[in-house]
């Protein structure tokens, strides 16, 4: 069976960016049994701690894409993040929105393989495990990496979301 178009398009991404996870070797995209639309589901699932997923979270921030990858234990501070990052506006984006600027479902959108580079930060707290899980461009989809390369790879900027 061909792999969806999302998944192809986060590992090509993911083989182009020479991208590696906690062992030190090329990151593959993995697909569970089901999908996983929660941090906590994809922790299960994979068997680590919710703190070692990265959430992928679109927003709107001043009618551009923001994207936030934050660690499955934290939910974002959007008015402390607005303020640090200098926008008025800062919410969650519709499915529309996240589809448009990503090409990816809301529960699979990945880091990366999006038609634009977005503007991205990571989560710092993100930086305490050796390893971190993605998604992969479809809910089911998901991916191993690291806190510096999750930087590396989507030229994103360290901060502190929650």
């Amino acid at each position: 069976m061909q792999p969806h178009p999302n998944v192809r398009a986060v590992q090509d991404a993911l083989t182009a960016a020479g991208t590696l996870d906690g062992a030190g070797e090329p990151s593959t995209v993995r697909l569970l049994p089901d999908a996983v639309h929660t941090a906590a589901a994809a922790a299960e699932a994979l068997g680590v701690e919710v703190g070692q997923i990265a959430n992928s979270l679109i927003f709107d921030a001043d009618d551009a894409p923001l994207l936030v990858l934050t660690s499955g234990a934290h939910r974002v501070d959007t008015a402390g993040l607005a303020a640090s990052i200098g926008v008025t506006r800062l919410r969650r984006a519709t499915p529309e929105f996240v589809r448009a600027h990503t090409g990816q479902p809301i529960g699979g959108v990945a880091p990366l393989g999006h038609p634009h580079p977005l503007r991205t930060l990571v989560d710092t707290a993100l930086a305490a495990y050796p390893e971190i899980w993605a998604a992969g461009g479809v809910p089911q989809a998901v991916f191993p990496t690291t806190y510096a390369e999750l930087l590396r790879v989507t030229a994103g900027s360290p901060a502190e979301v929650a």
